[in-house]
């Protein structure tokens, strides 16, 4: 069975003994992702839209890193500090990036540890082929 473990290079991934992406078999788990550039910056701060679309990016990133592409997933969890305020920038983001996937997602509204850091998303995958089949 394959097993897979990718870290991006996240400022917590080693204190916080975490990957970025874990492959267990044709399962592909993305941990929460914000919109923290290398730098260590917050990209486009307050703006929900900007950020989920550089978030989806890093988690389409992180799925390749493990074999797997945005056709894959099949649940997306978004966290939004305000739903009513920062939650139709998320939406709009999601659908340009899957539309025609259509995963499964959810909204939760939370606090954020950053001020300006309005988006934090995670993602789940299944490696199937174009009927649905998996190979284990």
């Amino acid at each position: 069975m394959t097993l897979i473990t990718h870290k991006s290079g996240g400022r917590l991934e080693d204190v916080g003994s975490y990957s970025r992406a874990k492959r267990v078999g044709p399962f592909v788990f993305v941990a929460g992702t914000t919109a923290i550039e290398p730098s260590g910056k917050l990209h486009a701060p307050n703006d929900a839209y900007a950020q989920s679309v550089y978030i989806l990016g890093r988690i389409e990133d992180a799925l390749k890193a493990v074999g797997a592409d945005l056709r894959h997933v099949v649940r997306t969890r978004a966290y939004v500090t305000s739903l009513k305020d920062h939650g139709p920038g998320f939406v709009r983001a999601h659908g340009e990036v899957f539309r025609g996937i259509d995963p499964v997602t959810c909204g939760i509204e939370c606090g954020l540890n950053q001020p300006g850091m309005v988006v934090e998303v995670e993602a789940d995958a299944v490696i199937h082929d174009e009927n649905g089949d998996i190979q284990f």
